[in-house]
C-alpha cells in the first residue's frame, strides 16, 4: 500500500452519467473500508469537482455536490484524476477553461483516467493522440472518426497507455478503478474490495459481447453504401459457403473495388464482414432461447459446434453457453 493517501479527483459536469462518477467513488471508498478493517491507513482521499463547484446534475436527475476545480499546485503528489462521461461532454459545461485545466492537470497527476465517453474529453484536450484508448462500444466508431490520432480498442473493458487510462461504458469504470486499487495495494487487496462490492475483480470477456448483436444494425442504419448492400445480400446466405467472388458479383464490382470500398466505408474486408454477420446471427439465436448449439452453429454459418465455440472464445472471450446464460 502507498505510504501516503492518494488524492483522487473525479471531474463531473452538467449531464454527466451518474455511475461514471459514483462507481469509481464507491470503489475507492470501499478500498478505504478494506484497509481500515485490516488496521491500515485509508489509501485514498476523494474529491468530486466541477468547473464552478456546487450541485451538478446528472442525466438521471440526481445531483452531486462538488468543489470548484482546484489550482494545479493544489492537486497533490501522486494524484489520480478521473473524468466522467455523459452527454454533457459536448455541452456548454465543457468550455475552453475546463479543457485548459484538464490538460494542465493531466501533466501534474500520476494517473489520468476517463470513464465511458469521458475519453472524448481527453481526446479534445489532445491527451490521447497516438495512444490506445477505450470507450463505450456504441461510441467507439465516433471516437475513431472524430479523433483519428487515437488508437481506439473496440473490445477492451479498460486500457492503460502510459499514465492515461480509459474504460468502456458506465459500469466499466468500476473495473478500471479495481485495477487501480490492484496497482496500489496488490491483487489480494483489490480482490477483497471486489468481494465487498460483489463484483468480478476481472469480468470475463470484453465489451464486444455486449454490443455485437446490435453493431451491424447500427452501422447499416447509417450506411447506404456498398457495405450496407453487401450485408443485406449476405444476411439470408450465412449458412451457405459464400466466396469473395460471389460477393463482388452481388455488388457488381471487381474484387479490387469491393475490397477498396469496404475498407473505405467500414474499415473491414469481405471475409471479416461475413464473419461479423455470422457472429451477430449466432448471438441473436442464443439470446432467443434454448436452441441446441449444433443448430445455432449450422444456422449462423459456423457449421459445427467446435467452430462456434472457437469463434466466441476468439472474438468475445466467452463460450456460447456463457453468452446465452448472460443474455438470453
Amino acid at each position: 500500500m502507498p505510504n501516503a493517501s492518494i488524492p483522487v479527483w473525479i471531474l463531473v459536469f452538467e449531464d454527466f452519467l451518474l455511475l461514471d462518477a459514483t462507481g469509481p467513488a464507491q470503489v475507492f471508498s470501499t478500498a478505504n473500508d478494506e484497509a481500515r478493517d485490516a488496521g491500515r491507513a485509508e489509501p485514498y482521499r476523494l474529491r468530486m469537482v466541477s468547473r464552478h463547484g456546487g450541485a451538478v446534475t446528472s442525466t438521471s436527475g440526481v445531483a452531486l455536490l462538488t468543489q470548484q476545480l482546484p489550482r494545479i499546485d493544489a492537486i497533490g503528489e501522486g494524484a489520480t484524476l478521473i473524468v466522467a462521461g455523459g452527454r454533457g461532454c459536448e455541452g456548454e459545461a465543457i468550455d475552453a477553461a475546463t479543457l485548459r485545466w484538464l490538460a494542465r492537470a493531466a501533466a501534474k497527476v500520476q494517473r489520468c483516467c476517463a470513464v465511458c465517453t469521458g475519453a472524448f474529453l481527453l481526446a479534445r484536450a489532445g491527451l490521447l493522440d497516438g495512444r490506445r484508448a477505450a470507450t463505450h462500444w456504441q461510441d467507439a466508431a465516433q471516437l475513431r472518426r472524430r479523433y483519428p490520432a487515437v488508437r481506439v480498442e473496440d473490445d477492451a473493458i479498460h486500457v492503460k497507455d502510459g499514465k492515461f487510462y480509459t474504460s468502456a461504458g458506465i459500469s466499466a469504470g468500476i473495473d478500471l478503478c479495481l485495477a487501480l486499487a490492484g496497482e496500489d495495494g496488490g491483487e489480494a487487496f483489490a480482490r477483497g474490495v471486489a468481494r465487498r462490492l460483489v463484483v468480478f475483480l476481472k469480468r470475463p470477456g470484453g465489451q464486444r459481447q455486449f454490443g455485437t448483436a446490435l453493431q451491424g444494425e447500427a452501422e447499416e442504419a447509417e450506411d447506404a453504401g456498398v457495405a450496407a448492400r453487401l450485408r443485406r445480400w449476405l444476411a439470408p446466405r450465412l449458412a451457405q459457403q459464400v466466396g469473395v467472388d460471389a460477393m463482388a458479383d452481388a455488388c457488381a464490382l471487381s474484387l479490387r473495388s469491393l475490397h477498396r470500398k469496404l475498407r473505405g466505408e467500414a474499415g473491414t474486408t469481405p471475409a471479416k464482414l461475413l464473419a461479423s454477420l455470422r457472429m451477430e446471427a449466432a448471438c441473436r439465436l442464443l439470446e432467443a432461447g434454448n436452441m441446441p448449439l449444433k443448430q445455432v452453429a449450422r444456422r449462423s454459418g459456423f457449421g459445427s459446434e467446435y467452430n462456434l465455440r472457437r469463434a466466441f472464445t476468439l472474438h468475445l472471450g466467452v463460450l456460447p453457453s456463457d453468452y446465452r446464460a448472460r443474455f438470453a
